[in-house]
Parts: C-alpha cells; structure tokens; sequence
C-alpha cells in the first residue's frame, strides 16, 4: 500500500512539475481573443522562444497573464490604417482570425518601430483589448513572455489547438 501511494505521489509531483515548467495551464478572463479564445476558456503554453507572427502568446503584465496574438518581432515597423488594417514592414497583415478589423483605442503613434527585445502584441477582439496599441502595455519584453497557447483544454470553443 505504502507503495503505492509512493508511487501517486510521484506520478502527481511529475504532472505539477510539467505543468510549471514545460506546459503552463491557465484561465482566460477577458473578451480581447474573442471568438478564438473566450473568458472562461481553460489554455495551455508551450514553453520555448521561437514565436512567430500570428502566434498566440500569453506573458505576464503587472500580476496578471494576458493573451494577445504577436504581430510583430523586434526591429520590424508597424501601422495601423485608420480602418484598423494592419501592416508590418509594409506588407498588409492577413489576418483571417478576426471578426472584424478596428483601429480601437489607440495612444501609440504609428507608424513605429518595434524596440529590440520586445514584441508587438494585439488581441483578435480589438474593440476591447488592451494591447501593444496603448502604451501602458506597449511592446512586451521577451522576457515576460510564457510561451505560444497552443491547446484549449477546456470551454465553449470545444478542446484542441489555437489558430
């Protein structure tokens, strides 16, 4: 019996230390991902450091975990058109996971440059999000990265990968 339990309280420790560590698992609680992500939606994060535009990545913004979609890597430039296209190094983004483009609540000035070591992040519901677009959020720190949310455990969106 003794074990047994042993041999539990192994297996339980080994499954906390991978969540930590290598598979962060978290809640969703705001609007600014919707219809991709939902408040409530239960994620995981792929540990790493090779993010690419169009990824989904949380990173941690005074105590708290927030969700955004990368845009835009260090040193590119970015604008956003009045009709809340978005463009980076001159190139229209396409951006097939929005419901709608918005210019939304803006203090940055555009056209701007990405800073080195940092990331321009924006949310899919951009009439909502506070992001790389107001500059008390501004580009985020590699740093303060956690990694790409690449699964949905648990809500209204059903289990699977992130698009």
């Amino acid at each position: 019996m003794t074990g047994v339990l042993l041999m539990l309280a192994g297996v339980l420790a080994a499954g906390i230390l991978t969540a930590a560590f290598l598979l962060p698992v978290f809640r969703v609680y705001g609007n600014s991902m919707c219809p991709n992500l939902n408040r409530g939606d239960i994620v995981a994060a792929v540990k790493g450091q090779n993010w690419e535009q169009g990824d989904v990545i949380a990173f941690r913004f005074h105590n708290k975990i927030l969700v955004k979609r990368l845009i835009a890597g260090p040193g590119s430039e970015v604008n956003i058109a009045p009709d809340g296209s978005v463009y980076v190094d001159g190139s229209l983004l396409p951006e097939f996971y929005l419901p709608e483009k918005d210019m939304g609540t803006c203090t940055t000035e555009f056209p701007c440059t990405v800073p080195e070591g940092t990331y321009f992040v924006l949310g899919d519901e951009r009439t909502v999000s506070a992001d790389s677009r107001n500059t008390q959020v501004g580009c985020v720190p590699k740093e303060q990265v956690i990694g790409k949310v690449a699964f949905r455990l648990w809500g209204s969106g059903g289990i699977g990968s992130i698009q």
